[in-house]
């Protein structure tokens, strides 16, 4: 009898992934990022949204590139020591290159930036595993708001839920969930169902390079961490 196609081992070795190449064509395009503009920040994020900061960064395009990817491969196309640096006093930023980071190239005036990088909030959906903004607590009783289609979902979700005369009506009290704790699964799919947005993307500017100066903006920060090692 012929072997069944599914038990046929399957390598994964044919996997694609990013080489040398890629990296190279990164070093490059950041190396050129840093002739073509007249300042370098670099930021962090909370919240990654990816189609919202797709939006921002077509909002910047004209004046500005951004950069995400590894660190490791940002810090080497600037060069991470003096010996190395590609221009004056730029391993500094390399040094804050660590964490959730990327590098922001512009010719936009520093109070602009700060003002756009200052404003920009986008309020969505928590995910499993984000720490709950507040307590949410369900009181016993009628859910007007969910359709009776809806409550086979609902129980699944661990909600004491059961059909009174077609309405979906709580049995009990329950919490969907305790502030600054993580959050389920469930939690995050009960939140959607209601409508309930705890996950704030944001973008923040730790400090800025260019020809003639260099600034730190994270408060905490200090010379010392950015000095050589």
């Amino acid at each position: 009898m012929p072997k069944s196609k599914r038990d046929r081992p399957v390598t994964l070795s044919k996997t694609k992934k990013k080489g040398r190449e890629h990296k190279e064509s990164v070093v490059n395009a950041i190396r050129q990022a840093v002739e073509d503009y007249s300042s370098a920040y670099v930021f962090s994020f909370e919240n990654m949204r990816n189609l919202k900061f797709k939006e921002f960064r077509e909002q910047l395009k004209s004046t500005s590139r951004f950069f995400l990817g590894s660190n490791k491969v940002m810090q080497i196309s600037l060069g991470r020591s003096v010996a190395d640096e590609i221009r004056p006093a730029i391993h500094k930023v390399s040094k804050l290159l660590r964490g959730d980071a990327g590098l922001f190239f512009t010719n936009l005036p520093k109070e602009e930036v700060q003002r756009l990088f200052n404003e920009y909030e986008e309020y969505d959906f928590a995910r499993t595993g984000s720490p709950a903004s507040e307590k949410v607590e369900l009181k016993e009783g009628p859910l007007n708001q969910f359709t009776h289609e809806m409550e086979p979902f609902l129980r699944k979700q661990g909600m004491p839920v059961r059909l009174n005369k077609g309405v979906v009506e709580l049995v009990s009290d329950f919490v969907v969930c305790e502030e600054g704790k993580p959050l389920s699964p469930e939690s995050a799919r009960i939140l959607r169902l209601l409508g309930i947005k705890m996950a704030t993307f944001r973008l923040h500017l730790i400090c800025r390079w260019s020809p003639e100066e260099f600034e730190l903006y994270r408060e905490g920060l200090d010379d010392s961490d950015v000095e050589t090692s």
